[in-house]
């Protein structure tokens, strides 16, 4: 059995029954003045069938050779252009790094020098500047209290009776230290600053106090024994 065919007969296309042929011998008289001719299904259909213009944008076969619109390049070029990349990005931490590391020595140094735009909020303010240098000015029992513990833990064992004559003389003076101190910075406050905030000031100044002076942060800017 063939495809099915469209006839030309009598100046009209008409397709015949499936099953049967067409061909130009003798199975395919003249109709009137004019032989029948045979067309192809399949042809006709491809004449009305809509064809895809050529897109102009397409990339022509010698693009298409090198990727993308341009050469593929070697492997010492890929390598090349992958050590620049990852030099890039290491030098990028290298500075990042280093930027870091300036921004925390600045930072330190003025912890260290008590400068108000390195200091925490606890630590800025004109009150809290004069109650350091009120403390760091004057020797403070309290600041002993730490390495006359150690000594009295290793003590005991050997000798009680000593340790605990220590304890009680050490928490006395301390005691009294803390007390003389509070009551002379708080009249020196409300002689010195009477418009200003006194508030957490005599917690301020007994922590400060209590540390080792060496160790006190913001570091100490007055000598022992100096008028503030």
């Amino acid at each position: 059995m063939r495809a099915p065919y469209l006839c030309l007969r009598d100046g009209q296309l008409s397709c015949p029954p499936y099953g049967t042929t067409c061909g130009l011998s003798s199975r395919f008289p003249r109709v009137g003045l004019q032989r029948v001719v045979p067309f192809p299904l399949s042809k006709v259909i491809a004449l009305f069938r809509r064809t895809k213009p050529a897109d102009p944008t397409t990339p022509t076969a010698d693009l298409k050779e090198g990727g993308k619109g341009r050469p593929t390049p070697s492997r010492k070029e890929a390598e090349a252009a992958a050590r620049a990349r990852a030099k890039g990005v290491q030098d990028r931490k290298a500075a990042t790094r280093s930027q870091r590391a300036e921004q925390n020595a600045r930072v330190r140094e003025g912890m260290r020098t008590g400068d108000e735009r390195y200091l925490p909020a606890r630590d800025k303010g004109p009150v809290r500047r004069f109650i350091r240098n009120y403390v760091d000015s004057r020797l403070c029992m309290a600041e002993f209290l730490l390495p006359l513990l150690v000594i009295i833990m290793v003590s005991q064992p050997f000798a009680p009776g000593l340790s605990n004559g220590l304890w009680s003389a050490t928490v006395l003076l301390v005691g009294l230290d803390t007390v003389w101190l509070v009551f002379r910075l708080r009249r020196t406050l409300r002689e010195r600053f009477p418009n200003e905030s006194h508030k957490g000031a005599t917690g301020y100044a007994i922590l400060r106090s209590i540390q080792i002076r060496w160790l006190r942060m913001p570091k100490p800017q007055v000598r022992l024994g100096q008028k503030v």
